[in-house]
């Protein structure tokens, strides 16, 4: 789909690659632009995952991509890189804001040698404004956005989301934003400054929420034990079974007669479930103890209540429609073997795309890439001698202390 579309990407953690990866998977030529011991990622797992020296937190969101490892430092570097823009089409960068700048690599000066380019920023606050120099990080944001504060029982210390779904989002609404400059660029043949940042990813993932706060006032009180909202009427949540736990939403005061009996539940209406919002989730919550969650699917079922079940990640592995979606591939990674990984999650005339490139070696596509921008020979070889870049992949060490990784 995006055959032809060259992109460089100067990313680094989870948003910017994300972002890259999304690109790549459609058929974007992704040269990923790493130092010479290469991008943060590399280096760093949560879980301590790693299989052999190779991170599995670099390798989920680097695929269908080539890395080209340079001193961007360098005299020579810069020059590398200021070649490779006059045929590029996008430029995505998750560095703190003015590092670009410092580096020589701003949109300001790089759209005067391509005024097609389109550049991408992925940034903790936006490029500018009173929290420009605070840490850009997903745990962070969810705190300060207010997202933490939404679920969780009363009077519980707030609830982060257990997943950097802030990051993820600013990932998409970047992928988003380019691909829209693109269609742009198609009519008017100009590039465009694109910024996605996490306080405004974060906000948007409480589209509901916080409007309804921003216009009918505070919302409803967390429950204990806690509801999945704070402002769905009852029941929403979470609920403990005899020998587990099961989800209830959006269910009519009529279908909860029906599944759990008259008393205490024929006494409230569809009005009810808001007004006595927190005692009917208590009566529910007393209800769900009496039999087991595979009894309770089957009764809810009858009663047409909606219910899942609350899975852990070995039932989500097992999950059929996981596997009918085809959601968890298996790919093939020189260094680590076989890897599972989460596939390209949109959908293409019924088909994913597909993975071309495993996640690249440090350095794996260096001369390939500096031959194909009309360096000879020779020039590639000095550049490797005098280690403006690294052609050769090498084993993943802790990055230099003296040096520290700039977000």
């Amino acid at each position: 789909m995006f055959k032809g579309v060259k992109v460089l990407s100067f990313t680094h953690f989870l948003q910017g690659p994300s972002a890259v990866q999304m690109l790549a998977d459609l058929g974007a030529d992704v040269i990923k632009i790493e130092p010479l011991k290469g991008a943060f990622e590399r280096h760093w797992a949560g879980l301590d995952a790693f299989i052999g020296d190779v991170s599995v937190f670099f390798m989920l969101a680097n695929r269908n991509q080539r890395s080209l490892s340079i001193d961007l430092r360098s005299e020579e570097g810069k020059e590398i890189i200021l070649r490779m823009v006059r045929e590029t089409d996008v430029v995505i960068e998750n560095y703190r804001p003015g590092v670009m700048k410092r580096l020589g690599f701003d949109y300001e000066r790089l759209k005067t040698i391509n005024p097609r380019l389109i550049y991408c920023s992925c940034t903790g606050y936006g490029s500018d404004g009173p929290y420009l120099e605070r840490p850009g990080q997903d745990l962070l944001l969810q705190c300060m956005s207010g997202l933490a504060m939404l679920s969780g029982e009363d009077g519980a210390p707030p609830t982060p989301v257990g997943a950097a779904i802030v990051d993820q989002h600013a990932a998409m609404l970047a992928a988003f934003g380019v691909v829209a400059a693109m269609y742009e660029r198609e009519k008017t043949g100009k590039g465009k400054m694109i910024e996605s940042n996490l306080l405004n990813a974060a906000l948007n993932l409480q589209i509901e929420p916080l409007t309804y706060h921003l216009n009918k006032g505070p919302l409803w009180a967390r429950s204990m034990p806690g509801m999945g909202s704070r402002f769905h009427p009852a029941p929403y949540g979470v609920y403990q079974t005899s020998d587990g736990w099961i989800a209830i939403s959006l269910t009519s005061a009529d279908k909860l007669v029906k599944a759990f009996g008259a008393d205490p539940f024929a006494r409230y209406t569809d009005r009810d479930q808001i007004d006595k919002r927190s005692e009917i989730h208590q009566a529910v919550c007393a209800a769900t103890l009496r039999k087991t969650t595979a009894e309770w699917e089957v009764v809810f079922e009858q009663c047409d209540v909606w219910n899942a079940p609350v899975n852990g990640y070995e039932e989500v592995e097992r999950d059929p429609q996981v596997a009918f979606n085809k959601m968890i591939i298996d790919v093939e990674h020189p260094d680590a073997g076989s890897v599972k990984l989460l596939s390209h999650p949109v959908r293409y005339d019924g088909k994913a795309p597909a993975v071309n490139r495993p996640p690249p070696r440090i350095g794996e596509h260096t001369r390939e890439v500096l031959a194909e921008l009309g360096y000879d020979k020779a020039e590639i070889e000095a550049f490797v001698s005098s280690k403006v870049v690294m052609p050769m992949p090498v084993k993943c060490t802790t990055p230099d202390p003296a040096r520290p990784v700039e977000r």
